[in-house]
């Protein structure tokens, strides 16, 4: 069991609770306390007059008065006890009277409260009744006369008590205030960090680049930092593309010079065009990593032309189709979605019989793209393995090659999938799936 929540609200809410507690429990102790004492000061004032009453009764001699002394003692109410302790050990009263503590020791720093008039305060006992009283002494000629009045304790702790029910109450109701207090201001307090959550989470979608700048001065720096580190990534992912596209430019005319050289050599050709092969990948790999997901392109422009394009290199009786609304816009860039799309255009020209369809919808939140043949297709055992990276079904002619690897990667880097089924016109389905842009 974890003791310390994980995360910086329930901490923070958990020692909000822990110091509320501890606060109404002190508070509650010292109101009772204070409580006590009021009602023991009431409780002293009649016992300082029981005892004054009490010291009438004694003489200068040392002896008593005993017609005042039962004038005094019928007046003490109920069976409040009250001791007299003569000079020679003689005791007249309530003789279970014991005297334990000449002066308790009160919770609080002494104050006029703990003095009451009239003689000092102790703590006893009754037979087994716990009792709080007064005691004086009179100084007498035969020697001095202590005189003692009590009252039960109960008498002081019932009405704590009584009081104490609706003060525990009033603590709770005030604990429960106090806690929903916490939770809102906690609620309020973090709220910037969620907003910079979720922008430093539109930054990685792309959909947004600089870091909201009404945040708390506590929060302000980090904020730069981020800005600063979304800048500094920006510029590596532009340096990254470009050497991608430098790279792949400077290897095209050696390539194709040596082809031209290779023409008369079937074997050194195939190598060739399997070296060919993989830079495409590779490169293709290399400018995936480098994606810009902040970008986003209208479609049917740019289906349109890689479509038109495809053709004329190909030179075959292959018509293509471009069917996409022409507000429909994906979250990918443009040389993003000329690799992926280029390659599957590419990859069905070169095995449709007569026709490729190229289309796409919007489905929610997503673009669906297809590029659909009517050649022979690839197997459903195959599918797999066409789609992985760097795979290749047949090595030894034009197959199913390192083109819809490329695809699939670009694709699951920006968010998306890449399917492969039937089309239905037999050939080969690759279905594409997007996050629309804009």
């Amino acid at each position: 069991m974890r003791l310390v929540p994980r995360s910086l609200f329930g901490r923070l809410f958990a020692s909000s609770l822990l110091a509320t507690l501890a606060a109404l429990v002190l508070a509650g102790v010292a109101i009772g306390g204070v409580m006590q004492r009021f009602v023991t000061a009431g409780i002293d004032g009649r016992l300082s007059d029981r005892v004054a009453a009490l010291q009438s009764a004694v003489r200068a001699d040392g002896t008593l008065d005993r017609a005042q002394l039962e004038q005094v003692s019928a007046r003490i109410e109920g069976d409040a006890p009250w001791r007299i302790d003569l000079p020679g050990g003689a005791t007249i009263g309530t003789a279970a009277l014991r005297i334990e503590v000449e002066r308790p020791r009160p919770p609080f720093p002494p104050g006029p409260l703990d003095r009451p008039r009239g003689g000092e305060p102790f703590e006893g006992w009754r037979g087994d009744e716990r009792v709080h009283g007064l005691s004086a002494v009179v100084d007498t000629d035969a020697g001095p006369v202590r005189v003692s009045a009590a009252v039960p304790r109960r008498e002081i702790d019932r009405p704590v008590l009584a009081a104490l029910a609706p003060l525990a109450a009033s603590l709770a109701i005030l604990g429960l205030a106090l806690g929903g207090a916490a939770l809102v201001q906690l609620r309020l307090g973090l709220r910037p960090l969620r907003d910079l959550q979720a922008a430093v989470e539109a930054i990685r979608r792309g959909e947004r680049a600089p870091v909201p700048e009404r945040l708390p001065d506590e929060l302000a720096p980090l904020a730069q930092e981020l800005d600063a580190l979304a800048t500094e990534t920006a510029s590596a992912l532009a340096g990254a593309r470009q050497s991608a596209a430098n790279l792949a430019h400077a290897l095209k005319t050696p390539v194709a010079t040596l082809a031209l050289h290779l023409r008369d050599d079937p074997a050194a050709t195939a190598q060739l065009a399997r070296i060919d092969a993989v830079l495409r990948h590779h490169l293709g790999r290399a400018r995936a990593a480098a994606a810009d997901r902040r970008a986003a392109t209208l479609l049917a422009p740019a289906l349109t032309d890689l479509a038109a394009a495809i053709g004329e290199i190909h030179q075959r009786r292959v018509a293509i189709t471009v069917d996409v609304p022409a507000d429909l816009t994906a979250a990918i860039g443009a040389q993003d979605l000329d690799e992926l799309a280029g390659n599957l255009i590419d990859n069905a020209t070169r095995h449709a019989r007569g026709q490729v369809h190229v289309s796409a919808a919007a489905e929610g939140r997503m673009i669906r793209l297809i590029v659909a043949d009517d050649g022979p297709g690839i197997p459903a055992a195959d599918r797999a393995r066409a789609a992985a990276p760097g795979s290749r079904l047949d090595e030894r002619g034009d197959g199913h090659g390192f083109g819809i690897g490329i695809a699939r990667e670009i694709a699951e880097l920006h968010g998306g999938t890449l399917t492969l089924g039937d089309a239905s016109a037999g050939g080969l389905l690759a279905a594409v799936t997007l996050r629309r842009g804009g």
